[in-house]
């Protein structure tokens, strides 16, 4: 029964984790009058807290692929409920950037390694629907933690999500350390596991769509709430609605991603939520200072916006089974580089007063995501991938 229950104390890990990087999104406006600079330098908590994440996912692989999962998971999961109480508590932006990227560099082991863990508690054939549904708790973070935190601050100011993001991170501490079974290792990092990576073209290709699609996401993301404020008028409360169906349907894109996996396979579930995205992303860039054409591309975008990160997971543990847990930190840091590039591109757009610009940005950079991920059709099928 425990080991059965585990996936689900890893994706209400990844739902902690997952709102923990993305709670400043929700919270600009809050968090710049509270401590006196401006929107962008609020901004800059998450550029800069991308950074460290994407420098310590992969170092972390490395230095952390000989700990039990469950002592590495729980100890994580530990650093943030101090750390996000201690965010409570900030008496200025510098301390809040101080505790935040120690926050990221704790946080950046955990969803390659929850991914990693699940692969190593399920049967080899639904490995693939298990990484899935690890991955439905940044989907939840989307779809419930990123309003939450906007409600919370518009309401009771920026400290209370923090409080009770560090509520939510205990209990899911305590769960971890009920439900994961105990003595679960995974394979050794060592220097050649990187070589033998490095050679791997298919999977460079696909850390490259993982790049390009993300960075275009956060290109608008990061500054979704201001934006929506300022091209079309939007309140707290609007902006909080939006957030909300943003998560929404990108839950319900991520659990039917999730069931079309296995009869479709990687490659076909990707090339269907990458479109989504694409066509959500067009209508929020064309349909830009009109809030019912934004919030309707906010749902295609939502759909393909976790879904097709879970595809990418799935793909490269299908693209090399052993190295799973290293590939997944690997995408993960991509993921972060991407967030920091698109939400710096994002950054300097919106200091310009180009708003409508950060809107063509994102979709040029999914257009690209678009064809990389065609092109992974023919590597897969030279390398002997079943990726369909």
């Amino acid at each position: 029964m425990t080991r059965s229950l585990a996936p689900t104390a890893l994706l209400l890990g990844n739902f902690v984790i997952g709102t923990t990087i993305l709670a400043p999104t929700g919270m600009l406006p809050e968090l710049s009058a509270a401590f006196g600079v401006s929107i962008r330098d609020a901004g800059l908590l998450i550029t800069f807290g991308a950074v460290v994440l994407c420098i310590c996912s992969p170092l972390s692989a490395w230095l952390t692929s000989r700990l039990d999962r469950r002592v590495l998971l729980s100890g994580i999961m530990l650093v943030m409920v101090v750390a996000n109480l201690a965010s409570a508590f900030a008496p200025g932006y510098e301390a809040m950037m101080a505790i935040r990227l120690v926050m990221m560099a704790a946080a950046a082991p955990f969803t390659p390694q929850a991914a990693g863990t699940v692969g190593l508690i399920v049967a080899e054939e639904k490995r693939g629907s298990a990484i899935a549904y690890v991955f439905l708790g940044w989907s939840l973070a989307a779809a419930v933690g990123l309003p939450m935190v906007t409600v919370l601050a518009s309401r009771y100011g920026w400290q209370a999500p923090f409080a009770c993001i560090t509520v939510l991170a205990l209990v899911n501490l305590a769960m971890l350390l009920r439900l994961v079974p105990p003595r679960l290792f995974g394979e050794p990092v060592e220097l050649k596991t990187w070589l033998a990576l490095g050679r791997n073209a298919l999977v460079g290709l696909l850390l490259l769509v993982t790049f390009l699609q993300m960075s275009g996401q956060f290109v608008v993301l990061t500054f979704m709430g201001p934006l929506l404020q300022r091209l079309a008028g939007a309140g707290s409360d609007a902006i909080a609605v939006v957030f909300a169906l943003y998560g929404i349907f990108g839950f319900i894109g991520n659990v039917i991603a999730t069931k079309m996996v296995d009869r479709l396979g990687g490659y076909r579930t990707s090339l269907i939520f990458v479109t989504s995205l694409l066509a959500g992303m067009s209508i929020w860039a064309f349909g830009a200072g009109g809030l019912v054409m934004m919030t309707v591309g906010v749902g295609f975008w939502g759909l393909g916006f976790a879904s097709s990160n879970s595809m990418q997971q799935v793909r490269l543990v299908m693209a090399a089974p052993a190295m799973a847990g290293v590939l997944v930190s690997l995408n993960t840091s991509v993921l972060y580089i991407a967030q920091a590039f698109g939400s710096a591109v994002g950054g300097a757009l919106f200091v310009r007063g180009r708003l409508h610009a950060t809107g063509y940005a994102a979709v040029t950079l999914i257009v690209l995501a678009l064809g990389a991920i065609l092109l992974t059709r023919r590597l897969s099928e030279a390398s002997g991938v079943s990726d369909r």
